[in-house]
């Protein structure tokens, strides 16, 4: 345990076999494929495109074998879209905006492991006490005293969840509801090839209430509305998450901003291992020649690449991709090109005059309230909000809408936002803002109902160029920021093995549902007969 929040660490249980990487013994180690030939003395660098959690998962792997890396940037800090950036106050005051409220569960293994890096005992997060969810003029569920290991997780939730009266259960549709544990990674990413989130909960028949807060709140964590959503990502998110992991529900966050807390030592830590870190600094494409690739920077300049990892956004991979004709075949190319954007999401982070009522929780996930998706009191997590709040005696509070349709109104979204936060926290209207960031952007990926064997993983036709990201796909079940961490650590892995160098394991939840017993377990919950 971490002595400063309490937090679920690297251990060894009594009776454990082996050592995992955090509390489930069933926690699945991924080697890398061996090395394809004696190591390879290849003196040029591999140019990682994109400083996001991917590209810098993929930097630390291949430095840390001793490849010469060279990390670019396009924006003046580093972390993709965690990333944080100073603000000023009106005032001079010296703030801090980023992109929203992120969750580090504890199941992101290999995310962890990049941020181990830096902070070997991880004391620069802090566990959050609990995750609750309401839905507007409805109950409101915790995941506080829900056992970690499935099935008792399964069982407590639903024995406790208002979500769940006991007359609604005979409606669930036991068989479906099944299907939830009977799952096998990757081939349960196919098998929902066509069916979207939405078409799961359909089937599920779950109580409205339960539909909306315990599963709705996970697809639109992917910024999209669930018609639009992967059915299989959905299951998979279940399964990592809830039936098949025994880290839990809850989570951790930084202490500080990200940037001070994440990546700017992340950053130094590569450069003392001599990755030449650039920021501010975007690529324009990739040329194909005689002597091997070269990375034009928006500049003009070049770089000549024995490799290359493409960490970026989805658009500017789209981009970078078509500008390089000799990458890949008419096919893969094709299935890189129709891939989808997400909808837009905002994120307003105001600073107010006065406190949040006491016992507000740090993070709330919202259902029912008009666009509004979940509030976050900054000074609850930040050192530097904290520190804003305690001498001004306010609040730094955040507020996220999710899958914001095209075309809305920023003064109508921002009027309706704080309708609701009032309706949440009467005791800030009237609060007067000493000061706010806006933040309305469209460039997270979307997962949607296509084939999943079609998109593209990380291996592309040309071995020397690889992909690394959220929207990479990935056979292992991770999300979010675990796959970008995921991927990139597997991208730096297949340029190693063409060095001849060894690569990194890898940690995932189990890939395989958690057999009869549970399903057993669930199958009497759910009042069916054996």
């Amino acid at each position: 345990m971490s002595p400063r929040s309490g937090r679920p660490g690297m251990s060894r249980l009594p009776g454990r076999a082996r050592w995992t990487p955090g509390l489930d013994p069933r926690a699945e180690r991924h080697a890398p494929r061996p090395p394809a030939a004696a190591p390879d003395p290849d003196p040029s660098p591999v140019v990682v495109v994109g400083g996001g959690i991917a590209g810098l998962a993929a930097a630390t792997g291949l430095s840390e074998r001793g490849v010469p890396v060279v990390l670019v940037e396009r924006e003046a800090t580093l972390g993709g879209r965690v990333r944080s950036w100073p603000v000023e106050s009106d005032r001079g005051e010296p703030l801090s905006m980023s992109r929203g409220f992120h969750a580090f569960f504890r199941q992101y293994y290999n995310l962890r492991a990049l941020l181990r890096r830096t902070d070997p005992a991880l004391e620069r997060l802090v566990a959050v006490p609990d995750y609750p969810l309401t839905l507007a003029d409805g109950p409101t569920d915790s995941f506080a005293r829900i056992p970690r290991t499935p099935p008792l997780s399964i069982a407590a939730f639903v024995a406790q969840s208002p979500s769940f009266p006991v007359s609604a259960l005979r409606n669930v549709d036991v068989g479906a509801a099944l299907g939830l544990l009977d799952v096998e990674f990757p081939e349960t990413y196919a098998a929902y090839d066509g069916v979207s989130a939405a078409d799961v909960l359909d089937r599920l028949r779950f109580p409205e209430q339960a539909r909306h807060l315990a599963l709705e709140v996970f697809a639109r964590s992917f910024f999209a509305d669930p018609r639009d959503f992967s059915g299989g990502e959905l299951v998979a998110m279940f399964h990592t998450y809830f039936t098949g992991s025994a880290e839990g529900l809850l989570f951790d966050v930084p202490a500080a901003d990200y940037d001070s807390a994440l990546w700017a030592p992340l950053g130094s830590h590569l450069a003392g291992l001599g990755v030449d870190v650039r920021t501010g600094t975007e690529v324009a494409a990739l040329e194909s020649g005689p002597d091997g690739i070269r990375v034009r920077l928006g500049d003009g300049s070049t770089l000549a690449a024995g490799g290359v990892v493409l960490a970026t956004d989805r658009e500017p991979l789209q981009r970078i991709v078509a500008g390089a004709p000799w990458l890949g075949d008419a096919a893969w190319r094709d299935a890189l090109a129709r891939q989808r954007i997400a909808p837009s999401f905002a994120v307003w982070r105001q600073w107010l005059d006065r406190p949040a009522a006491p016992g507000s929780p740090l993070f709330l996930g919202t259902s029912g309230y008009g666009p509004l998706d979940n509030v976050t009191f900054v000074d609850q997590m930040e050192t530097g909000a904290s520190t804003w709040a305690a001498r001004t005696g306010g609040c730094v509070v955040e507020l996220h809408a999710y899958a914001v349709p095209d075309g809305t109104d920023d003064s109508d979204l921002r009027a309706e936002l704080s309708r609701q936060l009032h309706r949440l926290h009467p005791e800030l209207s009237g609060a007067a803002v000493l000061h706010e960031e806006w933040l309305l952007a469209r460039d997270c990926p979307l997962a949607g109902t296509d084939p999943w064997a079609e998109r593209p993983g990380v291996v592309t036709p040309d071995p020397r160029v690889v992909l690394a990201g959220d929207g990479v796909r990935c056979e292992h079940p991770v999300a979010l920021m675990e796959r970008a961490a995921t991927t990139g650590w597997m991208a730096a892995n297949e340029l190693l093995a063409r060095r001849g160098l060894p690569g990194h394991d890898l940690w995932t939840v189990p890939t395989r549902g958690r057999g009869r017993g549970a399903a057993h377990a669930a199958r009497r919950l759910l009042g069916a007969h054996p």
